[in-house]
Formats: structure tokens, C-alpha cells, sequence
């Protein structure tokens, strides 16, 4: 049922299962062998075979107790001995009908909230959504259409029939629960979905096309990879439970004189494009030689203005907001692996359904979503901002980055230099060899052999912590310890950007082509992913050499580096109308230059770029909280210094 929740078939499957004649005999079973979930010890050597072994023999617990005479060797003993832990183990395992409770269902009713004293609460706190999400769940003349939480939801909590949450995104269940949930599917709604045909029929429906203002399209690959997926259909629609499907054949020239049929529509600057992650089908399409144009809507990243939090796939977003559980891929393709079909293998009638129910699915969430960005106040950030910049990243990630292979390649023998040189450093003072690699190994060379802690901190299992903090701390007074976090730093370096980002140069265009993420992080900051681009190392020498690898095309081009000036800290001064910080910023002074100088007391001109890295980390944590011991282990201060 999803949830972690599994429904067996009565009694035969307990049967089945537990090797039992009856199903009451499964609490001498768990009594028997234990279960650490519970906390049910259970007889010490007994696990599940023995167990299932002692039941068909015995019966139960005390048929067992009383037949140890039966028993050999060891088990014999160990029956015997544990023979109280054994029954203590079946009475915990066993569920009490005894229980003397007192019942009356109205009681337990569900009473709606004080609304109105939790709105202070929320206010105070600004849980902005939180009030939101409260006001609709249980306001009774909000129109339907409007709420957060799925009908079946509000009633829920209203009859005290289910459980909510104001943090948990609703409607976050498995489509496997659209039967208990009583949400619609495609074999419970009308619909009408058809096939484009060949010839006339193609020419109907692009006239039919090109006379709508919106609609939304979506397309079906044979991959996730947009730089290698190639297209198998395209659905269409404009009319709630209606749509199109244009199948895509597999010959490429074929393919190509259909999709440019389609340019006028793609192309078209005054027709709206609506999909869920467009970003993909551009890419797609820019393949087949097309270049999307006119107002865009993407339902995926207007949600992310509307709900940050949540998750924003269309089956989440179908059962939250529409009550709709839409078709599983799964169900058309099989679960990932080397079985998984392709959606060219699919039969073409469910390929169809399957298509079109995603764009109708999506053309119904626009329509949810456009008065729901005006509420929520981000609907000018989604078009002049979002919309706009998701065309960008497109592009950026279609043209993709040229990589200096030649340069890491070296870069990575003299990093295989530094870190055999360090493994020889740190040998030699611990006075043999051993895997550095190995946090236990590690653990007993530094705490044990060397003694370098009195008191050394260990992890919950008992193993000495070699964590990074902990190091960090101790790094100062001891230099095998530095040179053990040297040498993490550089293999690490080496083995996830140096030697990894040559594999991820495309073998056509021989770039990296790396995926920008618009609705990852809540906060607004963009991601990246295969390969992540945003991690490269530039607090080091060494890590900064890693970014020298990714190079223009030719000399023709040059890269620029752009980024807000200390934007944080100029908010900081807006607001707190610091004079002399809006002073040093008029005048154009380095704010983290200048508190390099007075924390490592030297001129202005002599900061070194660590220092002024240090100096950031300073004033960075003060802004968000940071403690003095925390700060002291992010920068070279003493705790002191760092206090201060």
C-alpha cells in the first residue's frame, strides 16, 4: 500500500509465512527468536529457521520449556538457562485484548482548532504556509479548487477519520492508494484521447494546432538523457479530458520531416507552451533542430514558487492538488534495470494514454497553479525571472563546457606526488603502515599507539572518531594530523573531480554537459548535478588549479566569472542602517578585505587571499549564528581569537 505498509492474504499467507499450523502460534515464534524492532530478546542462538524448527516440533514456548530434555549440546543449555527470558519474550510479543480501558469513541472526535489563537501563534513565528495550509483545511467556504489538501483530506480531519500535517506535502501517497484515497484515475474519468494519423489526419489536427493561444505539449523518449534520448511521440492538449498523440517513428529522417511539420507550432511567438519540466523537452527538441519561442508555463516551477518544500513530480502534484492518481510509468515500462522496456516498446495505444494523460494532467495544474502564484505573490518572479531564466539554462546546458584533459591529467600525477609524498610523512611518524583510508585503522594509530589525546572521542559503536572536526581541532598541535587531513583532502580531490569529470566529457561533443536544478533548493539557489559543477574546491591552491581545467572553446571566447558583491552583508547594512558599513560599501572599500586586516592585524594591501577567505567565514558566521568553537575550527583563529 506504499508507506511501508504491506497487506497479506489472511490466514494462509501467515501460514505460509511463519511456518505455523495457527496463526496465534506466531507470538511463540517472535517470543522464541526476538524481534530488536520491539525490543523482544528472545532465546539467545535461536533465529528464524530454528525458530520455525522448535514450533513444528513443540508447538509453542512453554511445549519447548517443558521438552528441553529433547534438546543437544549448546541449544540444550541455552533453553534452559533462558527459560524466563523465553517466556518474558512471548508475553511481549503477545498484544494485550485485556487492557482495562475505558472506551467512548466521542472522546477521540476530532474537534477543529482554535483557529484563530494558533493564527497568533503561527503569526508570531511567521509560519507563513503553515497558516495558509491551516486556514484552508479548515475553512468551510473554501472553494474547492483552491485547496492545498486533497477533499478526501479535509474530511478527514474534519471527522477525525485521518491524520494531517501543515509541514508534510499532502497528497504524497503512492498511486498503488488511489482505491483508499477515493482518487480519480484514468479508467474512472472521462476522456476522450486520440491518435494522429498519417496524412490528413496530421494536416487536421496542425490546422486544429495553430489556431490555439495555450497549450500544453509533452514528450516521450526512449531515455532520460536528453543529449541521447531520441523522440517517440508528442502529446498534446488544450481541453481539459481531451488530447492528441503523434507518434514519432524510429527511422531518423522519417522522424525529422514530422517534427518539422511541428516547427511553425514550437516557433510560434504567440502561442503559450505549457509543460512539467520544459527544460527537458527543449533539449529534446533542439536535436530535431527546433527552437522553442513564445510565453512558456512550467507547472513544475510554478509550484516551486507556491510550495518550495514539496516535492514537485506530476503524480505528487496530480494527487495533491487534483485528486488524481495518473498512470505509473512502471506499470508501462517495468522498474529500472535490464528488463525495463523502452517507451518504443510499448504498445501504441498505451503509449498514447499514457502521453496524453500527462499533458491533460499538466493543462489541469496550469490552471490550478496560475491563480495560486497571484496568492502566494511570485507570479511577476515566476514570468520575469524563473520562466525566463529556465530558456537560459537550456541553452547553457545544451552547449555545455569545453574540459582541459590534457591539464587534469597532469594535474592529477602531481597530485598522486603530494599525496605519496604525505603517506610517507604520515608513516614515517606513525612508525609503520597502515590504511589511512581506514577510520579504525587511523583511529588506533593516533589514539592508541601515538597517544595524542588523553580522553579521545569515540563514535556510538566504540570505534575512535577520526572525523573531520574532530581532526580539525586537533590539527593545530599536532602535524600528522594535518598532514592526515591534507591527504583526505587532495585523494579526495583527485579521485572525485580530477580523475571523474574526463569521464563525464560527452564522446560526440567532447563537453561536459552538466543539469542546472531551478526547484532543488528551497531557498532559491540553483544546483547542479552530472557532475556537479558547483563544489569545485577554490578555498586551496590545489582546488583552484581544478577550475583552470574548464576552458573556452577556442580563442575566440573567453570565459567571464560573475557573482553578487557581498550581497548578504549589504542587505545586513540596508537593514540595520549601519552607517559605517553603508559608508565602506559607498565608497567602494572591501568589506572582507577590511576585517581580514583587523583580525590578522596587517595593512590593508598585504591580505592574503586566505586570509580574506578566513575573514568572509568571519562575517558570514556572525551573521548566522555561528559559535566561537565553530568558527575557530573553519578558520585559523584560536578559540580565543575566534571569541573575540
Amino acid at each position: 500500500m506504499g508507506n511501508g505498509i504491506e497487506i497479506w492474504g489472511g490466514i494462509p499467507e501467515v501460514q505460509k509465512r511463519f511456518e505455523v499450523e495457527r496463526p496465534e502460534q506466531v507470538i511463540d515464534y517472535l517470543g522464541m527468536m526476538g524481534d530488536a524492532s520491539d525490543n523482544i530478546p528472545g532465546l539467545p542462538g535461536v533465529g528464524d529457521k530454528t525458530a520455525k524448527k522448535f514450533i513444528a516440533a513443540y508447538g509453542s514456548m512453554e511445549g519447548l520449556l517443558a521438552n528441553t530434555d529433547q534438546l543437544k549440546g549448546k541449544m540444550k543449555e541455552k533453553v534452559i538457562a533462558n527459560a524466563e527470558l523465553g517466556l518474558l519474550s512471548k508475553k511481549l510479543a503477545t498484544i494485550r485484548l485485556d487492557c482495562p480501558v475505558t472506551f467512548n469513541a466521542k472522546n477521540y472526535e476530532l474537534d477543529d482548532p482554535n483557529v484563530e489563537a494558533v493564527h497568533e501563534i503561527f503569526d508570531e513565528l511567521e509560519f507563513r504556509r503553515a497558516k495558509e495550509t491551516l486556514a484552508k483545511i479548515f475553512s468551510k467556504e473554501l472553494p474547492e479548487t483552491k485547496s492545498n489538501v486533497s477533499s478526501k483530506s479535509v474530511s478527514n480531519s474534519s471527522a477525525g477519520a485521518g491524520q494531517f500535517s501543515l509541514f508534510d506535502a499532502p497528497g504524497s501517497g503512492t498511486a498503488s492508494e488511489s482505491e483508499s484515497t477515493g482518487r480519480k484515475t484514468l479508467a474512472t474519468s472521462d476522456h476522450l484521447y486520440q491518435l494522429v494519423q498519417e496524412g490528413m489526419g496530421t494536416k487536421l489536427f496542425l490546422q486544429s494546432l495553430m489556431q490555439q493561444s495555450s497549450v500544453c505539449f509533452d514528450t516521450e523518449t526512449t531515455g532520460l538523457d536528453p543529449l541521447t534520448a531520441e523522440l517517440v511521440g508528442i502529446a498534446f492538449s488544450w481541453e481539459k479530458g481531451k488530447g492528441f498523440y503523434l507518434p514519432i517513428p524510429e527511422d531518423r529522417d522519417a522522424a525529422q520531416a514530422i517534427v518539422d511539420q511541428l516547427k511553425p507550432f514550437f516557433e510560434s511567438t504567440s502561442i503559450e507552451k505549457i509543460g512539467q519540466n520544459l527544460k527537458y523537452d527543449i533539449k529534446v527538441l533542439d536535436k530535431y533542430g527546433v527552437d522553442v519561442k513564445g510565453p512558456m508555463f512550467d507547472t513544475m516551477l510554478a509550484h516551486y514558487l507556491i510550495n518550495p518544500d514539496m516535492r514537485h513530480n506530476m503524480d505528487v502534484l496530480a494527487e495533491t492538488y487534483l485528486n488524481y492518481t495518473p498512470q505509473s510509468i512502471v506499470e508501462l515500462i517495468g522498474k529500472k534495470g535490464k528488463n525495463q522496456l523502452s517507451m518504443r516498446d510499448v504498445d501504441l495505444e498505451k503509449q498514447k494514454e499514457y502521453a496524453v494523460e500527462d499533458a491533460d494532467v499538466t493543462l489541469q495544474l496550469k490552471e490550478h497553479f496560475t491563480p495560486e502564484l497571484a496568492s502566494a505573490g511570485t507570479d511577476k518572479l515566476f514570468k520575469d525571472i524563473e520562466m525566463p531564466l529556465l530558456d537560459v539554462l537550456a541553452a547553457m546546458e545544451i552547449e555545455g563546457i569545453n574540459l582541459d584533459e590534457d591539464f587534469l591529467s597532469s594535474l592529477s600525477g602531481d597530485l598522486e606526488t603530494d599525496i605519496a609524498k604525505l603517506e610517507k610523512d604520515i608513516y614515517e611518524v606513525a612508525g609503520e603502515e597502515f590504511n589511512i583510508g581506514s577510520p579504525k585503522q587511523l583511529g588506533i594509530i593516533l589514539f592508541e599507539k601515538l597517544k595524542l589525546v588523553d580522553k579521545p572521542k569515540k563514535t556510538k559503536t566504540g570505534q575512535y572518531s577520526t572525523a573531520e572536526d574532530v581532526l580539525s581541532y586537533l590539527a593545530k598541535d599536532h602535524a600528522i594530523i594535518q598532514n592526515v587531513l591534507d591527504y583526505r583532502g587532495l585523494s579526495k580531490l583527485k579521485s572525485t573531480y580530477v580523475d571523474a569529470l574526463p569521464n563525464q566529457v560527452d564522446s560526440k561533443t567532447q563537453r561536459i554537459h552538466t543539469n542546472y536544478m531551478q526547484t532543488v533548493a528551497a531557498t532559491g539557489r540553483l544546483s547542479s548535478t552530472d557532475p556537479n559543477l558547483q563544489n569545485i574546491p577554490i578555498r586551496t591552491e590545489r582546488g583552484r588549479q581544478v577550475r583552470k581545467a574548464f576552458i573556452p572553446r577556442d580563442e575566440n571566447y573567453t570565459l567571464v566569472a560573475a557573482d553578487y558583491s557581498q550581497i548578504e552583508l549589504r542587505i545586513i547594512a540596508a537593514l540595520s542602517e549601519e552607517e559605517n558599513m553603508i559608508a565602506a560599501f559607498q565608497s567602494g572599500e572591501d568589506i572582507h578585505a577590511s576585517t581580514a586586516a583587523k583580525v590578522f592585524n596587517v595593512a590593508l594591501e598585504d591580505v592574503t587571499r586566505e586570509q580574506r577567505s578566513n575573514a568572509k567565514t568571519v562575517n558570514f558566521g556572525i551573521i548566522y549564528g555561528v559559535s566561537a568553537f565553530g568558527l575557530s575550527n573553519q578558520t585559523d583563529l584560536s578559540r580565543g581569537e575566534a571569541k573575540d
